[in-house]
């Protein structure tokens, strides 16, 4: 009963608790749609390993076919170009182990400069993919079924994606896929996503477009590229370096938060 609209003392407002309820249920619920990025994803990952894709993607095939790559380049630069990073969007997108090969090919074709630019486009887009299909998937089921450890984790990682994903890129430690795929499902803006990815492969990706800038002398002398050079104390150490510095922020930040909580003396 109600007084002027009001309800009368000791009486409480009703709550419509069943939309919220839903809504919840709803944000949280698992359906196939969500699958089909997805599964297209996997679809085409089974077919490239069907069609033998990851075998005709070497070395050898390089040497064998260098020759006709370089006047492709030479006779049609455009058509070359938006070729190579299509090819290096699908190939990341996919999941496909070709990343490092296609990133010395890049060098091999169009020189440091551009090639480096060209692979960090492509291989960011190609993330992006990976992580806007993984987010559409999982990220809502995942939320909404997470304990508080989990919650926990994704705040903690959220607050500071920018600096953990440009440490994650920087340093080879991690599969370039897994680290499309924790993200999305960690609930990492977009944002800090493609800064972290464009920001963070560069290095490496210089590394690697170096490398293939010099392998038609490797190729005369009957040798194939080395992948653990970036591995090598003279490469590794700046970029790890790099990581450190990347991690100052964080650090700064813990230690402000530390610090006013820490009651004074």
């Amino acid at each position: 009963m109600t007084v002027n609209n009001r309800p009368i003392s000791g009486e409480s407002p009703k709550r419509d608790c069943s939309a919220s309820a839903n809504c919840r249920q709803g944000h949280g619920r698992f359906t196939l749609r969500r699958l089909v990025p997805v599964g297209i994803l996997l679809a085409g990952l089974v077919i490239a390993y069907c069609v033998g894709a990851t075998e005709f993607l070497s070395f050898e095939t390089l040497r064998i076919h260098r020759g006709e790559l370089q006047n492709l380049v030479a006779q049609n630069p455009v058509l070359s170009v938006l070729g190579f990073i299509l090819v290096y969007i699908v190939v990341v997108a996919l999941s496909l182990p070709a990343g490092s090969i296609l990133t010395i090919v890049g060098g091999f074709l169009f020189g440091v400069s551009a090639g480096t630019i060209y692979v960090v486009l492509a291989a960011t887009i190609g993330a992006l993919i990976v992580y806007l299909a993984a987010r559409y998937a999982f990220y809502d089921y995942m939320h909404a079924k997470a304990g508080n450890a989990i919650r926990r984790m994704q705040e903690g990682f959220a607050e500071d994606a920018l600096c953990y994903l440009m440490v994650l890129r920087l340093v080879p430690l991690f599969p370039f896929w897994l680290v499309n795929l924790v993200p999305a499902l960690l609930g990492v803006k977009i944002r800090a996503f493609l800064l972290g990815t464009l920001i963070g492969i560069i290095p490496g990706t210089f590394v690697y477009v170096s490398i293939g800038d010099g392998l038609g002398a490797l190729f005369d002398q009957g040798k194939t590229p080395d992948f653990g050079v970036i591995f090598e104390p003279r490469i590794l150490t700046p970029i790890i370096g790099l990581a450190v510095l990347a991690l100052i922020p964080v650090a700064y930040k813990k230690y402000r938060k530390h610090k006013a909580g820490t009651p004074a003396s």
